[in-house]
């Protein structure tokens, strides 16, 4: 979403299931009311207090619906063929967003794994967005949407972070926010890097591959356009010019 958290690393290959009794009890999200100094008027805030989560390696994944785990790459492949989308897609956004982190909060209150700002979670039938399950299916479907309505890749993961009024807003095109420019490179960087690693069969268990460059600062300096397009085995392909 538009408030991703700032600073983001790439998949380990390891790590990706959670223990399903540390996992329910990790945060406690509780709702807190201040009044805003400067302007007078009260503010609602979400808190997350957690405790460590243990994490089980993705070896151990065999059986895991008997063994009270939450396995986030299943999730992830279960989600993506519901809504026919390619899960290294789901899986870059959600390192682009909050790098695997269950109970993330951005600043501006974007929540979970991929980062749904509560109108979002509301709008896509998200009752609660630190459960990896309910907030996977909600960004999902939300990408699914976009990738609808634009018919565009590209665009999609920029509304995916600024919200289609800032598409529309700018005739169907990236918004001129720093932001967002980065975020929609970074999301096909990742992507192109996961499929590669996939074809050589060096990629994780969720397809990912460090980065060693993440978030260099000179990359980010100037918007590089991201085009897309589709081979012949009907693969969709994001990639910077």
């Amino acid at each position: 979403m538009r408030n991703c958290l700032a600073s983001v690393t790439l998949l380990c290959t390891g790590g990706l299931v959670l223990s399903a009794a540390n996992y329910n009890n990790a945060a406690r999200v509780t709702s807190v009311v201040k009044t805003d100094q400067r302007s007078g008027r009260l503010v609602r805030r979400v808190v997350v207090k957690r405790a460590p989560v243990r994490t089980i390696s993705a070896k151990t994944t065999a059986g895991a619906a008997n063994s009270g785990v939450i396995d986030i790459p299943r999730i992830v492949e279960l989600t993506a063929a519901k809504y026919d989308l390619d899960p290294l897609l789901v899986h870059s956004v959600i390192q682009a967003e909050s790098n695997y982190d269950p109970f993330a909060v951005s600043p501006k209150g974007a929540q979970g794994l991929m980062q749904l700002m509560p109108a979002t979670a509301k709008r896509f039938g998200v009752q609660n967005a630190f459960r990896a399950e309910q907030n996977i299916e909600g960004g999902v479907r939300y990408l699914r949407y976009l990738h609808d309505l634009f018919r565009n890749p590209t665009l999609a993961l920029a509304a995916y972070n600024a919200g289609e009024g800032a598409v529309w807003k700018y005739n169907n095109t990236v918004p001129p926010y720093a932001e967002t420019q980065s975020y929609v490179r970074r999301v096909a960087g990742k992507l192109s890097k996961a499929r590669s690693a996939k074809e050589s069969g060096t990629s994780g268990p969720a397809g990912a591959v460090t980065d060693e460059t993440e978030g260099a600062p000179a990359e980010d300096a100037a918007y590089r356009p991201v085009v897309s397009f589709v081979d012949g085995s009907g693969r969709l392909y994001l990639k910077t010019e």
